[in-house]
């Protein structure tokens, strides 16, 4: 038996006139897509960047060979004046703060009970010089009456001794007379030194005592002056290597903009063993007063100077875990980066020992923006800026 044969339902004209449209509606949204697709694809393609970097040149000019450390301003000479006898002030003969010379008065103690004393001294001198002149006299009658054998041993040693006495006594009381006097000196109370002045303790009226540990004023000598620094025992071979040459000292002050120069005046004997450090000092004329005792300053002690050294800015050097290196410009824009053995380098500028020819250029600021092969664009006012 056969099976009828299944047949499928014919479309009509309205049908497959719908089926066309959405056919040809379907291939115009793909191409739409694919080619919003491509566009969008080429608007995100990388265009390749330039690197914004400063650049300075590698000079060779002369480079001081010196050490960098802080330091402290100190006087030459600092005297506390004290005064050496008790008394009651009596004058001020200074002004806080005023500069003074080594022996002018400071101040003045009442001197009416050292000219008391001093007059009694030379009373009680004077008496005993009369009665040991008589004694003398006597001791030279009992000679002779001795020698006739008119008193006895006894009584003429008795002559000696109270001659001798006598003298003694006079010798005591000249002692009392130049202490007394020199009491009524020191109730003027003098600057041991030149300086300038401190704050006074003290005012007219007080009772100052000799055995006062309080000074009554205190005289700094600051002109010249001196900056106590340390250099570490590391850097000492340094030190002695350029000790025949003519050492300076610069100190920069706190403001950052004045700069004073001195020389090397002191170099101790032994390395501290607490701190590891060895003692200098330098001295400054101070003619003009701008360094002041108590500061803290920068010291940079500088002992030779490398005429044709080669110098890049500090900033330039990059250290990194295989050394230092620097990233070079080269003629096409591009910038590698190249190992360099640093001599010595400060704040500013280092000194390169090898890895750089002078004249080439370095970057100094943009290092870490740079890739491999890629091109970098100068900075207006970057080429040729020096260290």
């Amino acid at each position: 038996m056969s099976l009828p044969l299944l047949r499928r339902p014919s479309l009509g004209v309205p049908a497959l006139a719908r089926r066309e449209h959405l056919v040809l509606l379907l291939v115009v949204v793909v191409g739409a897509a694919l080619t919003l697709f491509g566009t969008g694809c080429g608007a995100r393609r990388p265009r390749p960047t330039r690197v914004a970097v400063t650049v300075a040149r590698v000079e060779r000019r002369a480079m001081p060979i010196e050490i960098v450390a802080t330091g402290t301003i100190e006087p030459v000479q600092s005297a506390a004046v004290g005064a050496q006898v008790s008394g009651v002030l009596k004058r001020i003969a200074f002004r806080e703060g005023q500069d003074v010379t080594a022996g002018q008065v400071l101040f003045e103690l009442d001197p009416r009970p050292f000219r008391a004393a001093l007059e009694q001294a030379i009373g009680a001198l004077e008496r005993d010089r009369a009665q040991w002149r008589n004694a003398q006299r006597e001791a030279e009658r009992a000679d002779r009456l001795l020698a006739q054998s008119l008193i006895s041993p006894a009584e003429h040693d008795q002559a000696i001794a109270t001659a001798e006495a006598l003298r003694a006594s006079v010798r005591a009381d000249s002692g009392a007379v130049a202490n007394a006097r020199l009491n009524l000196e020191f109730s003027g109370i003098r600057a041991p030194i030149a300086g300038r002045t401190g704050a006074v303790d003290v005012h007219v009226g007080d009772l100052v005592r000799a055995s006062s540990g309080t000074p009554l004023v205190t005289v700094n000598q600051v002109r010249p002056i001196r900056v106590r620094f340390t250099v570490a025992q590391d850097q000492i071979p340094l030190v002695q290597r350029y000790r025949d040459g003519v050492r300076r000292v610069i100190v920069r002050l706190p403001d950052d903009s004045t700069t004073v120069e001195g020389r090397l005046a002191f170099v101790d004997n032994a390395v501290d063993a607490a701190t590891g450090t060895l003692l200098l000092k330098g001295e400054f004329p101070n003619t003009d007063g701008h360094l002041w005792p108590g500061q803290f300053v920068e010291v940079r002690l500088v002992l030779a100077v490398q005429p044709d050294a080669l110098v890049v800015p500090a900033r330039a050097v990059v250290t990194g875990q295989q050394g230092s290196y620097v990233y070079v410009l080269a003629a096409d824009s591009t910038a590698a980066a190249r190992p360099v053995a640093v001599a010595r380098s400060s704040e500013t500028a280092a000194v390169i020992a090898a890895g750089l020819k002078a004249g080439e250029t370095v970057v100094t600021d943009g290092q870490f923006r740079i890739s491999p092969g890629a091109r970098v664009q100068v900075r207006q006012g970057g080429q040729g800026a020096r260290p």
